[in-house]
């Protein structure tokens, strides 16, 4: 199944005061909301966080890029 990495590494780094950190959060907060609702997961790894969707179609629609090794990704390809 497809996946990507959740690691957060200054989300809020940029940001000036405390109000635009915690617009920050409250994006990123909307964002996963939505993805639950659409089917989303969050599985632990021993390699960390993997956000998962069984649809690769819904996956590829947000624009995320499957971290999985090569061999498997061809391995979901129908008739690959």
């Amino acid at each position: 199944m497809a996946y990507f990495t959740w690691k957060e590494q200054g989300l809020t780094a940029d940001c000036a005061s405390l109000e635009a950190m915690a617009a920050r959060f409250e994006e990123a907060a909307a964002l996963m909301r939505r993805m639950a609702a659409e089917g989303f997961s969050l599985e632990r790894h021993s390699d960390g966080q993997h956000i998962t969707h069984p649809d690769a179609g819904v996956f590829e629609a947000y624009g995320f890029i499957s971290e999985e090794p090569p061999v498997r990704q061809l391995d979901l390809i129908p008739g690959g």
